[in-house]
């Protein structure tokens, strides 16, 4: 196992299903693995007539399109490492990524992102677009290197070679760098294949950006190195109104998505419902908790089997998931068992606790990171008693499935009383005229925290605070009750559609502050 490489799988799928479609574009292209592969090392060659060397970091900032996966593979091909960088970043936040990863090249699309190329300039990095006409061309760079395939077919990737670079969330924290390895990448598309049992004959649409683990491992890699299919929507992103269509035309067996999508999804189909459905052999809900009352509904509504997962970048995503109904029971509320590698939870002296006794979770495997690139306070937190500490907090129930109750830094503290926002959460989005909804903590004077919570209405339905209050009142101990509730009609969202609750709360009490009219004498 430790000698395996993602493009040797790539390329071991090329050979296996040379014929079988590999990459769609929603009425533009279809590639077989073979031409995939082709296209792949052309553009490899030009990265390298371009000056980039093994171990250099080129950047990318495209929509889900074609180039994109061409280049991104491309510059894996080159034993280079890729650091996708998603296109609505501001100027500065391009510059702070850009330098932090220390990227030789920047990789656009034709129409060119303005904010990234502004940054690469102020940073004197080059920056270079990248058009693939038709599926009969090959990639042509607005560069215009002179290439050789020769000097890719001489390159051997290496289980060790860094191949992607990407940023944590950073839900309390500045984003940390973390570089995933062949080695890492190889072992997760591989664990995902063989807990989703992906053949030839599967095939996907992409719905979640491809700067991110998620869409990236678990829809596209995955998908490529099983000899399956992925379609790319015609628009570049998401479209709730083609997603069917999509899914129809292209043969879809599975979709993997967070629960904002899965929220969208189920909204359409109950305001505009398909004339019928297709049938799925499984949805994926993965990235954030997904409440048992929507997974019900998912399945009711699509009559297929959501199997919730849990997966972080520094574990080169998956980390555990619950099984498809072959091979054993899916549990809502629970992420599942892990996949592929060892996990456990521990207490804070590393000790492993029991069934049900809460603790941290704390995974080792091939999968995952070596470490944080120049964060050696960060490593030495993360890595402790010889497990990488995940940050959340769970337990694992007798049948040895993982439920999660919360990331460490956002339990709420209420008066000693430690609230999971996750309880919370599940509660509000079980009430049936709530869309979406998101518990948080805030500061208190008397408890020191106390909860909060924003809520999303049904589209057309009036919602009162003191509705939602007394729904909590019956299904919540009195301490877990939110003590105000923000009806609203958005919630700030990462741009991989989470939902991060310390970004949500600043949100709701910057507009409370702002709000407030000072008291005298107070």
């Amino acid at each position: 196992m430790e000698s395996v490489t993602l493009t040797g799988l790539m390329k071991k799928a090329a050979t296996e299903f040379p014929s079988r479609r590999a990459l769609s574009v929603s009425g533009k292209f279809d590639l077989t693995h073979a031409q995939l592969q082709q296209l792949i090392d052309h553009a490899a060659s030009l990265l390298i007539a371009s000056g980039i060397k093994p171990g250099d970091v080129v950047a990318l900032s495209f929509p889900n399109t074609v180039e994109f996966v061409i280049m991104f593979l491309a510059v894996i091909r080159c034993r280079a490492t890729a650091a996708p960088l998603n296109s609505a970043y501001t100027t500065e936040e391009f510059e702070f990524y850009l330098s932090d990863s220390q990227s030789k090249l920047l990789l656009v699309p034709a129409q060119g992102i303005k904010s990234a190329q502004a940054a690469a300039s102020k940073l004197n990095i080059p920056h270079v677009s990248a058009t693939l006409q038709d599926e009969n061309s090959k990639v042509a760079l607005s560069s215009n290197p002179d290439s050789h395939l020769d000097s890719v077919h001489q390159l051997v990737n290496d289980p060790a070679d860094v191949s992607l670079f990407l940023h944590t969330s950073g839900t309390t924290s500045r984003p940390k760098g973390v570089p995933l390895t062949q080695l890492n990448l190889a072992t997760s598309t591989l664990n995902i294949k063989s807990v989703y049992k992906l053949t030839e004959s599967d095939s996907t649409v992409i719905v979640l950006p491809l700067f991110h683990v998620h869409g990236l491992l678990a829809g596209l890699l995955s998908s490529l190195i099983s000899g399956a299919a992925v379609a790319l929507p015609a628009a570049g992103r998401f479209s709730a109104s083609t997603f069917w269509t999509d899914v129809i035309k292209y043969n879809a067996t599975w979709y993997t998505a967070v629960p904002t999508i899965h929220q969208i999804i189920l909204d359409r189909h109950e305001s505009k419902p398909e004339p019928a459905y297709p049938k799925l052999r499984f949805i994926r809900s993965c990235s954030a908790s997904l409440a048992p009352s929507v997974l019900a509904r998912l399945e009711a509504a699509f009559d297929a089997p959501v199997l919730e997962a849990y997966a972080m970048t520094e574990a080169s995503h998956l980390m555990a998931s619950n099984p498809l109904p072959e091979c054993g029971p899916h549990k809502a509320g629970s992420v599942g068992k892990p996949v592929g590698q060892e996990m456990a939870i521990l207490n804070e002296q590393g000790e492993i606790q029991p069934p049900n006794a809460n603790g941290e979770v704390c995974i080792r495997g091939l999968n995952v990171t070596k470490g944080y690139k120049n964060n050696p306070e960060a490593n030495k937190s993360a890595f402790l008693f010889g497990w990488f500490h995940t940050g959340d907090i769970g337990f694992f129930d007798s049948d040895g499935y993982l439920h999660l109750v919360g990331r460490i830094k956002e339990l709420i503290n209420r008066g000693g009383e430690k609230i999971s926002p996750i309880e919370v959460d599940a509660v509000l989005l079980s009430h049936p005229n709530v869309a979406q909804a998101v518990a948080f903590g805030v500061p208190d004077e008397k408890y020191g925290e106390e909860i909060n919570c924003a809520v999303i209405p049904r589209e057309g339905v009036n919602l009162e605070e003191a509705e939602i209050s007394q729904y909590c009142k019956k299904n919540l101990a009195s301490f877990k009750v939110p003590k105000k509730v923000f009806i609203t009609d958005s919630l700030p969202k990462t741009a991989t559609g989470k939902i991060q609750r310390r970004i949500v709360a600043e949100h709701f009490l910057s507009q409370m502050s702002a709000a407030k009219v000072p008291k005298f004498g107070a």
